[in-house]
């Protein structure tokens, strides 16, 4: 039987890793559609695109497409539609400030669920330089070079 901790990783935003420095996350939820939950759960969400942002007190997380349920009927939802994430008081108020801040930004890394439910990672993200791009893509090729001769070698 699960754990009733365990999560399952329904989507991550890879790009996200690629184009910032993630500093920190917060875990929100999110306001979604009853179709909206079925297509999450199938895992036709993409995230390349979206961006959160702090709107009169409130977290909205925009240009998330959520493709139309495949067995909903006139009652399906807008796939580009803005939806708002479901966090602490205290949680809006540090994610505004970060946002504040010139050259940081708001973007979803990840969608899992987590005891029966849709969670959002949300981090606060500062914007890479091309050569920032090239250090951490060089760092990966080194890695993953190591890895194999320590295979080879154990063999």
């Amino acid at each position: 039987m699960a754990t009733a901790t365990e999560e399952k990783v329904l989507a991550t935003n890879r790009a996200a890793f690629h184009n910032y420095h993630i500093s920190a996350k917060y875990e929100a939820g999110a306001a979604l559609m009853g179709t909206e939950v079925k297509s999450v759960l199938d895992g036709r969400i993409q995230l390349k695109e979206s961006y959160v942002a702090i709107r009169d007190g409130e977290a909205w997380l925009f240009n998330a497409h959520i493709s139309p349920y495949t067995h909903g009927n006139r009652a399906n939802h807008d796939p580009l539609r803005t939806r708002k994430l479901l966090l602490h008081r205290r949680e809006i108020d540090k994610l505004d400030q970060a946002a504040a801040v010139d050259g940081m930004t708001l973007v979803i890394t990840r969608v899992y669920v987590q005891r029966r439910k849709i969670k959002f990672e949300v981090g606060i993200a500062k914007g890479k330089k091309l050569y920032d791009k090239r250090e951490t893509e060089m760092r990966k090729i080194v890695e993953r070079e190591t890895r194999a001769q320590l295979k080879e070698r154990n063999r």
